[in-house]
């Protein structure tokens, strides 16, 4: 049974990748119904650019048009997330604390102490970051590496993805099934959202590389002062 809306075109309007994108997602969505919203929102966790702010919205919005129930729209997004979040996690269990350190120490201004501080906070904060990290854009996806790297208990895991999946996708599902036609309007206000984890995020990497590059410049400094008074 096709889970495609009416208006569902309108998503795909500003064209280019985006647009591209969501035609695909639409258009699995239209062909296999709920396992295909479910395999949209897996697809997000992996790419990304697939606009999950647009997927779970429509599909709420389908579901108050008849073509599928709202329990079984939502019941097939949370799927869709775990099986993504799982594949994420199996990645981080096949790169490893080792090689994650490894390739640490090649790369610039990074080595391998701030991998030992990032585990040391993942082993404080860990599931509570698995758990809200599920309804925050960007880190919905890449939360579930680390986790996989520190081979957080799979249950664990499991059970923690599940809970922030429930509520983020219940969360936006529901707003598209109560909105109607109106249901993009959801995206507005969860862009919102994801610009400020962006600015966020940029904040924190400048931050980082100015502390970096800092610390190094006033290390030659200090150098070159005790030279001088040699």
């Amino acid at each position: 049974m096709p889970l495609a809306a009416p208006g569902a075109s309108s998503v795909s309007g500003d064209g280019g990748l985006f647009g591209g994108v969501t035609d695909f997602a639409v258009n699995l969505m239209e062909t296999l119904g709920g396992p295909g919203a479910a395999l949209a929102i897996a697809l997000e966790n992996l790419f990304p650019p697939i606009p999950s702010e647009v997927i779970l919205p429509l599909a709420g919005f389908t579901a108050s048009q008849g073509e599928l129930s709202l329990v079984g729209v939502i019941l097939w997004t949370i799927l869709g997330s775990v099986v993504g979040a799982l594949a994420l996690y199996g990645l981080g269990a096949s790169l490893g604390i080792h090689r994650l350190k490894a390739i640490a120490e090649r790369l610039p201004l990074v080595d391998a102490g701030d991998i030992d501080d990032t585990e040391r906070w993942f082993d404080r904060h860990g599931p509570k970051a698995v758990f809200f990290g599920r309804m925050l854009p960007i880190f919905r996806s890449l939360i579930s590496i680390p986790a996989g790297i520190e081979r957080m208990p799979l249950p664990v895991f499991l059970g923690l993805t599940t809970a922030g999946s429930a509520i983020w996708n219940t969360l936006l599902v529901g707003a598209g099934y109560l909105l109607g036609e109106n249901w993009h309007v959801v995206e507005q206000y969860t862009g919102i959202l994801q610009w400020i984890v962006i600015a966020g995020v940029v904040g924190a990497v400048t931050w980082f590389v100015w502390s970096r590059t800092g610390s190094r410049d006033r290390t030659r400094r200090q150098r070159r002062k005790e030279r001088a008074a040699d």
